[in-house]
């Protein structure tokens, strides 16, 4: 795995993600970013940044039409409105969930509407800054292409078993794979795909 990882950081460079001011906004930036790309998260946040409705307490408060409003530019619009009211009101009541151990905090995350592993995770790692690898659709097909296939749980686990619990590497190595993705598997260009052709993980 580490060999992937190298080969990845030479070819694309560090990707220094996740972009956030604060760990909620990266919470806020987790849900709005399901089922879209990330240039409509970007507007949708500066449109809850210009309107004061950043942090949990002001987000948890708004009217749901407004919020609509606010991010529909993400699609699922309405679905992610009541996404974000619920899990701001949960911060705000519970402002130091991000102090608990990983495994402790992504139960109580999956608990929460329409928080999916990704999204928990994503949270986990980002907002919280504690050891939980992230899977998404690029790592899903990246791995299927060399052979590895499985659900989120185990290509989880195949991450977390050989690489060190290193929170800067796994946010790394999650950043590079999803730029990865869209140049080449985005793109189509599975002939030159570094990937397949020079290692397997």
């Amino acid at each position: 795995m580490k060999q992937i990882y190298d080969m990845l950081l030479r070819e694309l460079g560090s990707k220094y993600w996740w972009p956030a001011d604060t760990p909620f906004e990266v919470v806020i930036g987790a849900v709005l970013t399901q089922q879209t790309r990330w240039e409509n998260v970007e507007r949708a946040i500066n449109n809850l940044k210009d309107h004061g409705l950043i942090e949990a307490d002001s987000l948890s408060k708004v009217k749901t039409e407004e919020l609509e409003e606010l991010i529909r530019c993400t699609g699922f619009y309405r679905q992610k409105a009541l996404r974000l009211k619920n899990i701001s009101k949960f911060f705000d009541e519970n402002p130091d969930i991000l102090r608990k151990p990983p495994g402790e905090l992504r139960e109580v995350l999956l608990s929460l509407n329409g928080i999916g592993e990704e999204t928990a995770d994503s949270i986990v790692l980002y907002a919280a800054d504690k050891p939980k690898f992230v899977i998404d659709a690029y790592t899903k097909r990246i791995c299927k292409c060399m052979g590895i296939e499985g659900n989120y749980g185990k290509l989880q686990s195949i991450f977390e078993s050989s690489l060190l619990p290193d929170v800067p590497v796994y946010k790394e190595f999650h950043a590079l794979i999803v730029e990865y993705g869209k140049q080449f598997c985005g793109k189509k260009r599975c002939t030159d795909c570094i990937l397949v052709e020079n290692g397997k993980m």
